[in-house]
């Protein structure tokens, strides 16, 4: 049984997609929820989960691996983070840091490129497509190898509000498969791309 940290900065129903998989898991169970906001309601959805929860402020890396340490962490989930990952975190958990991002990338990804953002720049575009993507953490902003990606229609009729949430349902599914695939070592990264492995 592989124990997962998750990171979040919201509401977390990504972190709740990855709880409830969790909970009938063989394989992986969610030890540790770590925030960078102290408001974030993911803390509360950990408490309601009995699940330990901590509020580190991103910039306190010392912190942030020590408690990692401490519940024998050992894979990370980004599940709505908008903090940029230490290079010290990424050097420890070599392709072990897991990210889903609102979009296909690598377009519409980036620094700035996050949340409601996202979804505004994708309409403003005037592209028919987006989607989400799932994918390993590097030191460059959403340029870690690709995982898994889910492709979604863009309406003319479409608010961010409307498209973020229509992405939103798909997020929640190739995240919790991607961690099923990362946890029981079905993932190898060969120059840069993910290779799914029988």
């Amino acid at each position: 049984m592989k124990n997962i940290a998750v990171f979040v900065s919201g509401g977390g129903t990504n972190l709740q997609a990855t709880i409830n998989d969790a909970k009938k898991s063989k394989f992986y169970k969610v030890s540790l929820v770590i925030s960078n906001k102290d408001n974030a309601y993911g803390l509360v959805r950990a408490k309601k989960a009995n699940i330990p929860n901590i509020c580190i402020k991103s910039k306190d890396v010392s912190k942030i691996l020590t408690t990692l340490s401490k519940y024998k962490i050992d894979y990370i989930v980004l599940a709505g983070y908008l903090a940029i990952v230490d290079p010290k975190i990424i050097k420890k958990y070599p392709n072990k840091i897991l990210n889903i991002h609102p979009s296909l990338i690598p377009s519409f990804c980036g620094p700035g490129m996050y949340g409601i953002h996202v979804h505004e720049a994708v309409i403003k575009s005037g592209v028919k497509t987006s989607g989400c993507t799932t994918h390993f953490v590097n030191e460059r902003v959403d340029g870690g190898a690709i995982i898994m990606q889910k492709t979604v229609p863009v309406y003319y009729e479409d608010t961010p509000e409307i498209l973020q949430k229509r992405i939103l349902k798909y997020e929640h599914q190739i995240l919790v498969k991607s961690i099923n695939l990362l946890v029981t070592n079905k993932l190898k990264v060969i120059n840069g791309r993910t290779k799914v492995l029988k």
